[in-house]
């Protein structure tokens, strides 16, 4: 391993360990996808890879915003610089992947470090394909 590899350990691990510890206090909306949510307008992030929705569409209206990588990495700061320039993170959003994991880890942390009001999608895209959500190709 050279220095640059341990450093992004160091950095994922600690980033998980935040996850952890937030997710002991959070106030996070878990709830599954729904056509209620979609009409809601309440705006839908979508966070999992560009191949991710590249292979399987994005929830009509969904905002796609990667925040891990294809190898886990990740970069918080630009992350929350699109997250907003898109979103007005003064109001509810949620957050969607493929299973609903990720978003759960996400959601918490955001939630108890910068005080947003996140909702969880629990089940991810799998869940709502399997309630045939509307899908739409991503460009």
């Amino acid at each position: 391993m050279n220095k640059n590899t341990d450093i992004h350990g160091l950095k994922k691990i600690f980033f998980i360990f935040c996850i952890l510890v937030s997710s002991l206090y959070s106030n996070v909306t878990n709830e599954y996808s729904s056509q209620k949510i979609l009409d809601s307008k309440i705006p839908i992030i979508d966070i999992r890879t560009v191949g991710e929705w590249k292979d399987s569409g994005l929830l009509k209206g969904a905002i796609p915003i990667m925040f891990f990588n294809e190898r886990g990495g990740y970069d918080l700061n630009a992350f929350l610089k699109t997250l907003q320039e898109k979103v007005d993170t003064s109001k509810s959003f949620a957050l969607i992947c493929r299973s609903g994991s990720r978003t759960k880890m996400v959601s918490n942390y955001l939630s108890q470090t910068y005080g947003y009001n996140v909702i969880n999608l629990q089940g991810g895209m799998i869940y709502a394909k399997s309630i045939n959500l509307p899908i739409i190709p991503y460009k």
